[in-house]
């Protein structure tokens, strides 16, 4: 018998009064993924998202951007039309979503062209989409890194502290825009409709384009995911260099450190994750030698 841990039990409870609220019949939903959010398929295409508690207004917002980049024509995940969402319960938000067609994951030269595209935008004027705070929820994550010890957790407060410093002075670059907040190649895919296609829009916010661009470079140059090829296309396509800016060390430390802030959080769950996280550590402190360097993913 298949062991049901407390977080999926916890997940199904939520999903299960949302879904009956809206009329639909959870029986036959099946569990995509369980990670930051909880992702379930029910039948006739229709994807349910479980949030982490405190998330209603990232959500909120989410449908609301993705309702607002359909109105203009930009490729993105679409919420389900004709439901008032989020659901809220239990403090957890729950959302509605089409199922995307068959598609693959995208390529560096595919989310210059989704960035592009949602950077070319004129901000939405029909809700708060609010401004980007590239450091959301990251004392939260170190605060509930129970698997660190005390010395490991006061180092992250402090790294956290100067990177926060060093965001508020950062110097003029590229006009601000509507910024997709986790812009890598996870969260863009390709149709077999030809279509280039944005997920996860719950981070979209008003903010430097630069944080968008920088995820790609972080990919190339800090954990060696891409080429150095796949990464000259991306600014070919794109337009722009983010690594030529005066900022961009700014934003690639704190990119690097949301990731490992990131696998302490799941470390916290999942203690044989606790490796990569001291692996981690050890490179942002400089005791793994110059990037690349060598992450495994966590869920």
């Amino acid at each position: 018998m298949t062991q049901i841990s407390n977080a999926e039990r916890s997940a199904w409870a939520v999903l299960y009064a949302a879904s009956r609220r809206i009329g639909l019949d959870p029986t036959d939903a099946e569990l995509m993924r369980l990670g930051e959010n909880a992702l379930y398929r029910f039948p006739g295409g229709i994807i349910a998202r479980v949030s982490r508690a405190g998330q209603l207004g990232a959500a909120a917002r989410e449908v609301a951007v993705a309702r607002w980049l359909e109105a203009n024509h930009v490729p993105a995940v679409r919420a389900w039309p004709d439901v008032d969402q989020p659901i809220e319960v239990d403090d957890r938000a729950v959302t509605w979503w089409r199922e995307l067609p068959p598609h693959r994951h995208g390529t560096a030269p595919m989310v210059a062209t989704a960035l592009r595209r949602l950077h070319d935008l004129p901000p939405p004027t029909g809700f708060e989409i609010g401004r980007l705070d590239p450091f959301v929820r990251l004392a939260e994550r170190i605060d509930r890194a129970v698997t660190l010890g005390k010395t490991d957790r006061d180092w992250m407060r402090a790294r956290l502290a100067e990177l926060e410093a060093r965001y508020a002075e950062l110097p003029k670059g590229l006009s601000e825009t509507v910024v997709h907040g986790d812009a890598w190649i996870g969260n863009v895919v390709s149709t077999d409709g030809g279509e280039v296609v944005l997920l996860d829009l719950e981070r979209c916010s008003v903010g430097p384009p630069e944080w968008d661009l920088t995820s790609t470079a972080v990919k190339a140059f800090t954990l060696a995911g891409i080429t150095a090829e796949d990464y000259d296309d991306f600014v070919r396509t794109y337009g722009h260099d983010v690594t030529s800016w005066d900022g961009f060390e700014t934003l690639r430390d704190i990119r690097e450190f949301r990731m490992t802030c990131m696998a302490a959080q799941v470390a916290a769950e999942n203690p044989a994750r606790r490796d990569e996280v001291m692996l981690r550590l050890a490179c942002l402190r400089g005791e793994r030698g110059p990037r690349p360097w060598s992450w495994t993913a966590v869920p």
